[in-house]
């Protein structure tokens, strides 16, 4: 029995079987192939438009009634799609993942799909009545990056977030996890966890990076305040989309410039390394992961200089986002304004002259 074959035997005693022929799926089509488009991806602002696919719901954007629309024709959930015209990951998103035609139906029987504009001034309704205005709506649900999800069930809770692009094989199996209520009994990272030796591969040992600091990992700045902004990156071995993101963003000198201007570690999630967390806790990095609920690699934490958490990268980023997002941090500004999303509004008006 070959290798592959081995893990694919052993990991349909262990799954569900919706997970498994997800598992499946990544390996007729592999998980190099999905993330391997990474490598000619340019994530500076589109110069034309993208729009939404035919097949989104036509909405008044009431939330409430979306949703017992939804449940009503039997499906099992609404999907709020947060996006922007000239956004390169949401072009991305909707050439790969509902580019692909299993995924586009999967999504069509489970779930109906409602699109935001992040930029928008449309009026939305939310689920307990409250009227927001499209852009203010998205700030509220802390949609830092486009694109973002909010999956509702029938029950019209919110059982789970996705922020900015995630590859083909995690997003058909966050579908999954909501279509079948997986959340009832775990969180995604845990569901995802199980496929973990399937999704597996890339470099044997971590990237390094000339700004990581070694260890002891002393992180604690809960009663001595630090003099620079702390960015944690969270890896594991034979991880491939940590491979490029090394071989891309970090690779490039104006993100190396930047990250001189801060504290910068990394972490293997999982390994049983002992630090001390920004907050002052001993514990191992596998446990910190695990209590931050990580389920993307390379996941990027930013602290300030007291140990609080400003915004973190959990999807797929490249230079143009990178380089924002540190701004973002060591500027400073970041204490004006509470979302990263709410910052980018206000530049935006700036450069169109607006303010």
């Amino acid at each position: 029995m070959s290798h592959t074959a081995a893990i694919l035997a052993s990991l349909r005693r262990q799954i569900s079987p919706g997970l498994f022929l997800l598992l499946y799926f990544a390996y007729v089509t592999p998980l190099y192939a999905q993330t391997n488009e990474l490598s000619r991806f340019v994530d500076t602002p589109l110069e034309e438009p993208i729009t939404h696919p035919d097949w989104f719901k036509l909405s008044f954007l009431d939330l409430y009634d979306d949703i017992d629309e939804a449940a009503a024709s039997g499906k099992d959930g609404l999907i709020v799609y947060f996006g922007q015209e000239y956004c390169p990951y949401c072009k991305a998103h909707m050439e790969i993942n509902w580019g692909n035609p299993n995924i586009v139906k999967y999504t069509r029987d489970k779930f109906d799909v409602v699109g935001i504009d992040v930029k928008g001034s449309r009026n939305i309704t939310t689920v307990d009545g409250r009227v927001y205005e499209e852009k203010a709506f998205s700030v509220k649900q802390k949609t830092n990056f486009t694109p973002s999800l909010l999956f509702y069930n029938n029950e019209k809770e919110n059982v789970l977030k996705l922020q900015g692009y995630h590859p083909p094989y995690k997003f058909r199996a966050a579908l999954e996890y909501v279509s079948d209520q997986h959340y009832e009994k775990e969180t995604f990272r845990e569901y995802l966890s199980r496929g973990e030796m399937a999704e597996s591969f890339g470099k044997d040992n971590l990237n390094h990076h000339k700004a990581f600091m070694p260890e002891p990992y002393l992180l604690d700045r809960s009663k001595i305040s630090a003099n620079r902004p702390l960015v944690v990156f969270f890896e594991h071995t034979r991880c491939h989309a940590c491979d490029v993101l090394h071989a891309g963003p970090l690779n490039s000198e104006v993100i190396a410039a930047d990250l001189k201007k801060m504290d910068v570690v990394q972490v293997d999630m999982r390994s049983e390394t002992r630090l001390i967390t920004p907050d002052g806790r001993k514990i191992t990095a596998h446990q910190w992961a695990r209590e931050l609920d990580l389920y993307y690699a390379p996941t990027i934490i930013f602290f300030d200089q007291q140990g609080k958490e400003i915004i973190r990268i959990n999807s797929v980023v490249w230079l143009y986002r990178l380089k924002n997002v540190l701004e973002y941090v060591i500027s400073g500004v970041h204490k004006k304004y509470e979302t990263y999303q709410l910052w980018r509004q206000h530049t935006g008006r700036q450069k169109a002259g607006m303010e």
